[in-house]
């Protein structure tokens, strides 16, 4: 199944008043490419999130963003150091003493000072709730993900197979001139020869084998054969349940290979039109292919 290697999806799951939504965005890359933001909590937890992404996709640029929300734990996210509220009492103790101040220290006074509160450190158990929340979150982005990338595929796969319709058209009006042409290019060769060497001795056979070997080097059939293959294996790649990116890309690469034969070992006007029409189309798959997985 053709697959599109752009896609977006988003993800939610709750469980014990934790929320956790992820957000997943595939791009095109040639290799498989992972990046993800996680809440502090869970940093240690990368590579295992990572494992669970390479279950659902294989190739791409895929970044990966989770965001958790507590709200609903009734749980702050922030506690306070008990040693630099310690710390700062004595500081301001000893102030007041020196000061000779009678008033004492409050509370105001101490929640002047930021740096007392400090990110609240989830505990063993409530990390293992957030993962799970955070996996089945990802595996829902990432089935939403998918489910855009299919469908995106399956467009890209109907422009591929009329593009490869054209080719195969353009191809079938290349043999036709080329046959409609042997005997004419043929002939011209020997026209063109007999002019050369009219003031000298030539012999006939020797001729003809001359002729034979110049027009066999300018038949482009096996060129055309070696095209219809592509064109086939490229068909079936279409029709493949494998991740097939790469190989249509080999594929492109081998169908120009032959047009630019083609096009090198043909003078006929006719099929060189055709040959930059198939490369134009050509070009159009290649670009539509850069996106497949």
């Amino acid at each position: 199944m053709i697959t599109s290697m752009t896609g977006f999806g988003r993800g939610d799951f709750s469980s014990d008043g934790f929320h956790v939504t992820a957000e997943v965005k595939t791009l095109n890359s040639r290799y498989l490419d992972i990046s993800i933001r996680l809440p502090q909590s869970l940093q240690h937890k990368e590579f295992d999130l990572k494992d669970v992404i390479q279950n659902y996709v294989s190739r791409g640029k895929i970044n990966v963003n989770v965001n958790l929300d507590k709200s609903k734990t009734g749980i702050p996210n922030i506690t306070y150091s008990p040693e630099m509220v310690k710390s700062y009492i004595e500081m301001l103790e000893g102030i007041r003493r020196e000061s000779n101040l009678t008033e004492p220290v409050q509370v105001r006074d101490i929640l002047r000072f930021e740096d007392i509160f400090v990110q609240r450190e989830d505990d063993p158990e409530t990390v293992k709730e957030i993962w799970k929340c955070t996996v089945e979150a990802t595996k829902s982005a990432l089935q939403a993900a998918n489910k855009m990338r299919s469908q995106e595929g399956a467009e890209l796969k109907d422009d591929l197979a009329a593009l490869l319709d054209d080719i195969s058209g353009l191809l079938k009006d290349i043999g036709s001139a080329s046959r409609a042409n042997a005997s004419l290019v043929k002939e011209k060769l020997r026209k063109r020869i007999e002019e050369l060497v009219q003031d000298e001795k030539i012999n006939d056979d020797r001729l003809e084998m001359e002729v034979a070997l110049l027009v066999d080097k300018m038949d482009i059939n096996e060129e055309i054969v070696r095209l219809n293959s592509h064109i086939k294996f490229f068909r079936d790649a279409l029709e493949d349940n494998e991740n097939v990116g790469r190989r249509l890309n080999f594929l492109c690469q081998e169908i120009n290979r032959e047009l630019n034969t083609i096009g090198s070992k043909s003078s006929d006007s006719v099929i060189a039109h055709h040959v930059v029409i198939g490369k134009e189309k050509l070009e159009q798959m290649r670009e539509q292919v850069q996106n497949i997985e």
